[in-house]
């Protein structure tokens, strides 16, 4: 119903705000970590429903891991010199120095060898366990790692994090609320059936009008700002229909209960999964400030 996803929203909305604004990037990561567990769990679920049986422990491990190594990488100070060159100073000693998104994927794989090999689960069910355990990791946490990336660029950062939360949010309520009042042509109805393209059109506009909003409080050419809102829409919209897809697949509606008007936390965060990458490589690799 309307009035719980607006409660939800309500109480739910300030407090991630504040956090992203005044939080430190290791709070933000302790965050994205508790936030990308309870969502794996509920992937996780879905697979059940199938009959694929997760490593789960092993690969909220690895999620743990996939965060601090961003959080590592978030935090290391970079220099750069006249002439252009780039000079990194390691943070964190040894860790610092072995530890990067390669390593983390490469301890998962080892640890799917051995759960693989020595565990008292049946042989039938090998190959299903690391492919919906190597999946999860892959599809729902390593993306959502991106948020402690892009809170840690500087004085930006924060404003940045929240410039692909806000992109999304606005999306989807405008598309929910435009999709209600006039939608009529279906944008996929095998995967969704209640999305429409007026929706999808509307909650583009939506991100656009956000991107004029924080001309003011970005430091980047408004042209970028909306270059950069309407690749994160068009990202967080596929990653909406990819959640849906997955539901589809496992048979159920919603990806779990625990947000009242919203379904589950996948249900919540699916469009962000996608959107905070991109927020996040337009601004490192097209926008490119400072370099």
């Amino acid at each position: 119903m309307t009035w719980k996803r607006v409660a939800t929203a309500v109480v739910l909305i300030p407090l991630v705000v504040g956090l992203v604004l005044w939080g430190s990037t290791a709070w933000v990561a302790l965050a994205v970590a508790l936030i990308i567990v309870l969502a794996l769990f509920e992937y996780f679920a879905l697979g059940d429903a199938i009959g694929q049986r997760a490593y789960r422990f092993w690969t909220a491990t690895c999620a743990f891991l996939l965060v601090y190594v961003q959080w590592l990488a978030a935090i290391e100070p970079t220099y750069q010199l006249a002439g252009g060159l780039i000079l990194h100073r390691e943070v964190g000693g040894l860790a610092a120095g072995l530890l990067g998104v390669p390593e983390a994927f490469f301890v998962f794989v080892m640890g799917v060898a051995v759960l693989t090999l020595w565990t008292k689960r049946p042989l039938v069910e090998g190959l299903p366990a690391a492919g919906i355990s190597s999946s999860g990791l892959l599809l729902v946490a390593f993306p959502l790692t991106f948020a402690v990336r892009l809170h840690g660029l500087g004085e930006q950062g924060p404003r940045l994090l929240l410039f692909a939360l806000v992109i999304t949010w606005v999306g989807d309520t405008v598309a929910y609320f435009v999709g209600r009042a006039i939608g009529k042509h279906a944008l996929a109805p095998h995967l969704s059936p209640k999305k429409t393209w007026e929706g999808s059109v509307g909650s583009f506009a939506g991100s656009l009008l956000v991107a004029v909003a924080f001309t003011r409080w970005l430091n980047a050419p408004p042209a970028h700002l909306l270059a950069m809102a309407g690749a994160g829409n068009l990202a967080g919209q596929v990653g909406d229909l990819l959640e849906s897809a997955y539901k589809r697949s496992a048979g159920v509606k919603d990806s779990g209960g625990l947000l009242p008007g919203h379904g589950g936390v996948l249900d919540r965060i699916d469009a962000l999964i996608l959107a905070i990458p991109v927020v996040w490589y337009y601004w490192t690799l097209i926008y490119s400030p400072g370099m």
